[in-house]
């Protein structure tokens, strides 16, 4: 019975259970009881906050943090495909051409949908005044 693995799960996730929860219950314990002002104030660094803290960040921002992702994950796919690529066979060759073609279709249609054109352009200036105008008829 105790070498039985789904016992010692069992008992680890048991174990784990009781001391988080003795953690919690000894933070809420020794923690203070008492809130002010001063003590909900943000602090960074010893800089008192000013201004908001929503930030807006701009929509290239999170498409280039998109495309590291995808890219990533496809890199590390790809090296894993050619460390056993002689194993694979045929069969490996096929799948890892699939792949790349879905990601490289991805791509075009993101490129044809203006979504890896992040400068200006007279194009996108004219067709937002274009819709300004439209919006306040």
């Amino acid at each position: 019975m105790v070498s039985d693995p789904l016992y010692q799960l069992a008992l680890y996730a048991l174990v784990t259970v009781a001391l988080i929860g003795v953690l919690l219950l000894a933070a809420w314990w020794l923690g203070a009881k008492r809130t002010t002002p001063a003590k909900e104030t943000p602090y960074e660094s010893g800089v008192l906050p000013t201004g908001s803290a929503r930030l807006a960040w701009p929509v290239p921002f999170y498409l280039v943090a998109i495309f590291f992702i995808v890219f990533d994950v496809e890199a590390a796919f790809i090296f894993t495909w050619a460390s056993a690529w002689d194993l694979l066979g045929i069969a490996g060759l096929t799948q890892i051409t699939v792949f790349i073609v879905i990601l490289a279709a991805g791509l075009l249609w993101l490129w044809l949908k203006g979504g890896l054109d992040w400068g200006p352009s007279r194009e996108r200036n004219a067709e937002f005044s274009q819709s300004l105008r439209k919006s306040s008829e």
